[in-house]
């Protein structure tokens, strides 16, 4: 009867780095239109900012035409780009809500 001699192979896990996801900014646009206390409204509702917090960034979108909402990864910011612009047009408000890549 033949025996078979095998030599014992150890093989080495292959240590891969994973990339975190994209983020990317949500943005409140400027406009003539939407009232101050709607844009803090929807800071607050939508992006669970404490009412000081979105004064701030009202003032901000107000005095500079552009201000930063949140950073969230790709998917939570698609959606609340689409909450945003659902509710400003519910409510009858030119609001505009964008994102960009940090």
């Amino acid at each position: 009867m033949a025996t078979r001699h095998r030599e014992d192979t150890v093989l080495e896990a292959k240590k891969s780095k994973v990339k975190p996801p994209p983020m990317f900014k949500v943005l409140l646009l400027n406009d003539d239109y939407t009232p101050m206390d709607f844009v803090v409204a929807v800071l607050q509702k939508f992006f669970a900012l404490s009412r000081e917090k979105a004064t701030q960034v009202m003032l901000k979108v107000h005095r500079e035409g552009i201000g930063v909402c949140g950073i969230y990864a790709k998917d939570v910011a698609a959606t609340k780009v689409e909450q945003v612009k659902s509710y400003a047009k519910q409510h009858q408000h030119p609001l505009q809500c964008v994102m960009e890549e940090n």
